[in-house]
């Protein structure tokens, strides 16, 4: 069963976007006129709840309690996260934000091989095409075959209903795919789906164990930059690259038969 598409998270997996969405957080809570701050460590805490709209609902609830009029609060929770959305689009549009090692690299490589590229996210699509449509690498969004994005599912990572529905709009078998994340929610997103799953953390995550990914890195490296393998067997190569994954991804349906 031959590797046919690889599925991207995006936050912390394709970019170390998470600061530029603090900020976003943080800037637009001002101009609305609330004393709320978002620093690095609860932020930390907060990405553990998926989704813009519920991370603000998750804060207030746990932490700012009768801030909002309960009569108003699901729609001003919604004008917040659209506001924190265009705000992040704006500082994104500045192209300040490169991929991270590597991610380019293999993306040409599968369109190459014709592997197809999708991609599987809670975070909104102007979110996605602001970073794609802006970063540095030359990777475009027609690159990819499917974008899973924004609230197209009931429920948010680590919940499999956005690889589900990537998989049905590939029409694909969930061990024809490999799995691209960064965090501890993605993996259970992916693996609850059947899709093999490969982790790269980012700084935000980096405290998070990830049980049962075919292998773990803190990037995916380059030829001459190097990554040192966290877990998994990298063959003796220093970087991934798609020869890897297919190593990885075959390995995986092996042992799944």
């Amino acid at each position: 069963m031959t590797l046919q598409a690889l599925i991207w998270d995006v936050d912390g997996t394709l970019a170390e976007t998470e600061e530029a969405h603090r900020h976003a957080f943080n800037r637009t809570f001002r101009a609305h006129g609330y004393d709320w701050e978002w620093s690095q460590a609860m932020y930390r805490e907060l990405l553990k709840t998926t989704g813009g709209v519920e991370r603000i609902t998750h804060y207030l609830r746990s932490d700012r309690p009768g801030a909002l009029p309960e009569d108003t609060f699901v729609d001003t929770v919604k004008a917040l996260h659209k506001a924190k959305t265009a705000s992040y689009v704006n500082a994104i549009s500045n192209g300040e934000v490169p991929l991270r090692p590597g991610v380019a690299r293999i993306m040409r490589e599968a369109r190459a091989a014709g592997v197809r590229l999708a991609i599987a996210t809670t975070t909104s699509a102007p979110n996605v095409e602001a970073l794609i449509n802006n970063c540095a690498e030359g990777v475009r969004m027609d690159w990819f075959d499917v974008v899973g994005a924004g609230n197209i599912v009931p429920k948010k990572k680590p919940a499999p209903d956005i690889y589900n529905w990537t998989l049905e709009k590939l029409g694909l078998d969930p061990r024809r795919c490999v799995a691209l994340e960064d965090s501890r929610n993605g993996l259970f997103s992916a693996q609850a789906a059947g899709v093999p799953c490969v982790i790269t953390y980012s700084s935000y995550t980096d405290d998070q164990e990830f049980p049962g990914a075919l292998a773990v890195a803190d990037c995916f490296g380059e030829p001459a930059a190097p990554v040192p393998a966290v877990s998994g067997d990298f063959g003796g190569k220093r970087h991934v690259d798609l020869d890897l994954l297919r190593r990885w991804h075959a390995a995986a349906v092996s042992a799944s038969v």
